[in-house]
C-alpha cells in the first residue's frame, strides 16, 4: 500500500509501546489513526503524546470482546470515514514450562493474542473489501513464532498461529487489493510485562506464579531492546513496501536459516512422487507468496 497520506488506520494495543510507535510512525505519513486499547492510563498518555488533534481517536476496547469491536470500528468510521490499514497489535504474555501451564494461561494468552487478530479480521476486512480502494493488514506476531523456543509454549503458539494465518490469507486477498503482513520483532521496549494487570478473573488459574517470580527478578534488559519509535519506523517501511514478513532484529538470521534447513531435512525426498496427487492438489505443495517475498526483499535490499 503506497499512497497512505489521508487515510486511517486502526490499531489495537496501540496506547503504549509497539502499537504507540506504529501509530506514531502513520501519523507522521498523514495518517489519521484509531488507538485500540484495554487500559485508561495508557490511552490518556498516548494522546498527550502524539498530540494529533483530530486526527486521532481514542477508544477503549478488549479485543476479545467481539461486540465492542464492532461498536470501535463503528466509532472510527464515524468520525474518519473509510478504515484502510488494520494493525492487530494487542498481545499478552503468559510464560513458563509447558508441564505447569493451566487452562487458564492457555485460554487468556491465545483468546488475546491469535482470538483478538481474528476478531480483528472478521470486523474489520469486509470494511476494507467494501470500500475497494485497497488495504493493509498488520499483525503482530513474534520472532518466537518464527523460532519456537522452550519456556513460552502458550504465547509461542498463539503468535506462530498468527503468522502463519497472515500468510493464508496473503494469497486470497492480495488480488483484492489487501495486502497481509505478519510483523515479527525481536525485543521491543513495550509493557507486555505488565499484561497480568489486565487478565480477567475467568482466566486467573495459573501454573506460572513462579515463573512470573523468576522472571521478575531477573533484571532490566530493555536497554538492549529496540524503542517504540525504532519498530514503528519499521512497521511503516514494511507498509510501504508491501513486505510479507516484516523482521526487525539480524540476530535471528541464523535461527531462520536454521530452521528452514531442518524442515528441508525432514522431507523424504528419496520417497517416490505420486504425480496424480501432486497435479491435483497442486496449491497445497507451493505457495508462490513466497517466491514472490524473496524476489521483493532481494529488490529491496538491492
Amino acid at each position: 500500500m503506497q499512497n497512505i497520506s489521508g487515510k486511517t488506520a486502526f490499531i489495537t494495543g496501540g496506547a503504549s509501546g509497539i502499537g504507540l510507535g506504529i501509530a506514531k510512525a502513520l501519523l507522521g505519513q498523514g495518517m489519521k489513526v484509531a488507538i485500540a486499547d484495554i487500559r485508561d492510563d495508557h490511552i490518556a498518555e498516548a494522546v498527550a503524546e502524539l498530540q494529533g488533534g483530530d486526527d486521532v481517536l481514542a477508544l477503549k476496547l478488549d479485543v476479545t470482546d467481539r461486540e465492542a469491536f464492532a461498536r470501535a470500528a463503528d466509532e472510527t468510521e464515524a468520525k474518519f470515514g473509510k478504515i484502510h490499514i488494520l494493525v492487530n497489535n494487542a498481545g499478552v504474555a503468559a510464560l513458563g514450562p509447558a508441564a505447569d501451564a493451566a487452562y487458564g494461561d492457555w485460554d487468556w494468552t491465545v483468546g488475546v493474542n491469535l482470538g483478538g487478530t481474528i476478531n480483528g479480521v472478521v470486523t474489520i476486512l469486509p470494511r476494507i473489501l467494501k470500500h475497494g480502494e485497497g488495504g493493509h493488514i498488520v499483525s503482530t506476531a513474534s520472532m518466537s513464532g518464527m523460532i519456537p523456543h522452550p519456556g513460552a509454549v502458550t504465547y509461542v503458539t498463539s503468535k506462530a498461529a498468527v503468522t502463519a494465518m497472515m500468510e493464508s490469507m496473503r494469497g486470497e486477498l492480495e488480488g483484492q487489493g489487501v495486502i497481509c503482513s505478519a510483523f515479527c520483532p525481536g525485543a521491543v521496549q513495550s509493557n507486555i510485562a505488565e499484561a497480568g494487570k489486565t487478565r480477567p478473573e475467568k482466566y486467573a488459574e495459573t501454573g506460572y506464579e513462579q515463573s512470573d517470580k523468576a522472571r521478575q527478578s531477573a533484571g532490566d534488559f530493555s536497554h538492549l531492546f529496540m524503542t517504540k519509535e525504532e519498530v514503528g519506523e519499521r512497521v511503516l517501511e514494511g507498509i510501504l513496501n508491501d513486505e510479507l514478513y516484516i523482521m526487525t532484529h539480524a540476530e535471528f538470521y541464523d535461527g531462520v536459516k536454521d530452521r528452514g534447513a531442518a524442515m528441508l531435512a525432514a522431507v523424504p525426498a528419496k520417497r517416490p512422487i505420486n504425480e496424480e496427487y501432486r497435479a491435483t492438489f497442486a496449491p497445497l505443495f507451493h505457495n508462490p507468496i513466497h517466491p514472490a517475498e524473496v524476489e521483493r526483499q532481494a529488490k529491496l535490499k538491492g
